[in-house]
């Protein structure tokens, strides 16, 4: 069969369904999810490429769509082409340097978030009760809080698996050998941990064009 040489198998993460580079210019999320969902359909049927999900990743993906408005045709084709799948997460090894790594960056993070968390309340001993200009419902202590939100988040979870959806991904990803595909740093820093290969998201829909172009020309060719 002409489609054998391109059959994988893709973990998707919510990301590269959302983001904006995998829409073209004007083009709403609605728009841009039902070409994607229309080319993983395509591909699945005449290359044999299945694309998985574990079941935290839908769940979140589906729960962010449905605050976004999306039409039901855009869950039902969701439902239909992409597959859920638990990851195995009894069988599936882990090295045991990536647990390793993960308590060492753990511990670093801890460290950077304690700094971040010292040089707030530093700012606070000087702060004003007064609202500062141009926010008159928000106080210097109020900006000081808003800040060591801000830089306490990107110390501790920015780059780091920080959830159980990012931990299943990747499960699901060495237990099926797939590809991960994502446009979340953390995750894609993780893929070489775990051994996996990875794709952004923004490429995914041009790389499905690709294979299916090269299916046609194969076919062409066996036609002539």
């Amino acid at each position: 069969m002409p489609g054998d040489p391109f059959k994988q198998r893709f973990v998707l993460d919510t990301s590269m369904f959302l983001t904006d580079e995998i829409r073209d210019d004007d083009e709403s999320l609605q728009e841009a999810l039902l070409d994607l969902l229309d080319l993983i359909a395509e591909a699945r049927l005449r290359l044999g490429i299945s694309c998985y999900v574990p079941p935290t990743i839908h769940d979140e993906l589906t729960t962010m769509l449905a605050d976004r408005d999306v039409d039901d045709e855009v869950f039902s084709k969701l439902n239909t082409w992409v597959i859920r799948k638990h990851p195995d997460r009894y069988e599936v090894s882990i090295p045991a340097n990536v647990v390793y790594r993960f308590v060492d960056e753990m511990s670093d993070r801890v460290d950077r978030g304690l700094r971040v968390a010292e040089d707030a309340v530093r700012r606070a001993e000087s702060a004003s009760d007064e609202p500062i200009e141009d926010h008159e419902h928000m106080t210097d202590a109020d900006q000081i809080v808003s800040d060591l939100r801000d830089k306490y988040r990107s110390a501790l979870r920015r780059g780091v698996l920080d959830s159980r959806e990012d931990f299943d991904l990747l499960v699901l990803g060495r237990e099926l050998d797939a590809g991960v595909v994502t446009e979340d740093r953390g995750i894609i820093a993780w893929t070489e941990d775990f051994g996996l290969r990875y794709l952004r998201g923004r490429e995914f829909p041009d790389l499905l064009r690709e294979y299916l172009r090269a299916v046609e020309e194969i076919d062409e060719a066996d036609r002539n």
